[in-house]
């Protein structure tokens, strides 16, 4: 953060005001006592001129000019950037309050419970370590549609309940619709039930592959067959598996395997900014420009495999790694984004080309006027 000393000279402040950019910022007015304000803008210079300019006459706008004894700065290249930065300082100067002050709200993910004898889903908020954690999705709404039709594919209990299988257990209508395998009325034991739950988890861990291989087998196998009326079912069964995965999010997938990287513009010249999520942890951000070497242009492929070889997640709490992706999903899900997102199946996979255009793409973007 670059500061500003108010002290007693206004018109140095005045001065010193005038001489910034009218660029996106992140930045803190530290008052004589008291706490800081924090704040962030896409025009600072405007934004502290509102703020700390003398006024002519009474106004009912919020005016610190004689309250305030320095500002503290950082010029920002994107929105993402701005939101990591505003994060990082309210974590820093506001602990008890700073998820208020951001109004951040955590994004909701479809958990399988494993830890339970007898697995199932549920939406939440939260990520844990126990359980396999699907997501991250737009809304709850989205997450709600998406759970409900995934489950329709297997036979994985829906009820919230921890179960005490008995016979005389009352089961519910997905066990008379054979949509559940009813280990509440013990008609199957937890190994038997324990299967089906590794097939919902494969599922979700391959993003459907595991299903639609399966039942694309089948339905050639049938065909061969001749056996033509139970093919065109299991046809029928796969077009089924892939509407339901229609209903996933951009981003949504198993947490350990979200990958990838935002491109977005950086606040030096002939550079942009890389920022990348490996199995689901944030990494700091890396740098990328077009210098030249001894006059020449350097390989972006060689440059970039460079990179990739030294990213490695920051070593920060669950808490933290929560919140960071709700950062990272609310820039991707909102209207303002700017930059791009391109996922890697794996880090040993990356197509390093698609990476290098998005980099060429979002760096010959003109700046706002």
């Amino acid at each position: 953060m670059r500061t500003i000393e108010a002290g007693t000279d206004l018109a140095a402040l005045d001065a010193a005001i005038e001489a910034l950019p009218n660029s996106p910022a992140v930045f803190l007015l530290w008052p004589k006592e008291g706490e800081p304000y924090l704040s962030k803008t896409a025009v600072l210079r405007r934004r502290l001129l509102r703020l700390l300019r003398e006024r002519e006459r009474p106004s009912r706008l919020l005016n610190l000019r004689h309250t305030v004894a320095r500002i503290e700065y950082r010029l920002t290249g994107s929105a993402l950037e701005s939101a990591v930065v505003f994060y990082q300082q309210a974590r820093r100067h506001f602990p008890g309050t700073y998820t208020e002050l951001m109004k951040l709200r955590m994004p909701p993910w479809v958990r399988i419970v494993l830890h339970n004898e007898f697995p199932r889903s549920q939406l939440t908020t939260a990520l844990s370590r126990a359980g396999l954690n699907f997501g991250p999705f737009r809304s709850r709404a989205s997450a709600e549609r998406f759970e409900s039709q995934f489950l329709d594919l297997f036979q994985m209990r829906r009820c919230q309940e921890d179960l005490a299988p008995s016979p005389e257990h009352p089961g519910c209508i997905y066990g008379e619709m054979a949509m559940c395998l009813r280990p509440c009325q013990q008609v199957v034991g937890a190994a038997e039930y324990g299967h089906e739950v590794a097939r919902v988890v494969e599922f979700l861990h391959s993003g459907g592959r595991s299903l639609l291989e399966s039942i694309a087998h089948s339905r050639d196998r049938l065909s061969e067959e001749m056996m033509f009326e139970d093919a065109a079912r299991q046809h029928k069964r796969y077009e089924k598996v892939q509407e339901v995965l229609r209903l996933r999010d951009e981003l949504v997938r198993d947490v350990d395997a979200l990958d990838g990287v935002a491109v977005t513009r950086s606040t030096a010249a002939d550079s942009v900014e890389l920022w990348f999520l490996r199995g689901g942890w944030w990494c700091a951000p890396e740098r990328f420009g077009f210098e030249l070497v001894n006059g020449r242009p350097v390989s972006l492929d060689r440059k970039l495999r460079e990179v990739l070889a030294r990213v490695s997640p920051l070593k920060i709490s669950p808490r933290e790694r929560q919140e960071y992706l709700a950062l990272f999903s609310r820039w991707y899900y909102s209207t303002w984004r700017d930059g791009e997102w391109l996922p890697f199946e794996s880090y040993s996979d990356v197509p390093y080309r698609k990476l290098v255009n998005a980099i060429s793409r979002v760096a010959r973007h003109e700046p706002d006027l």
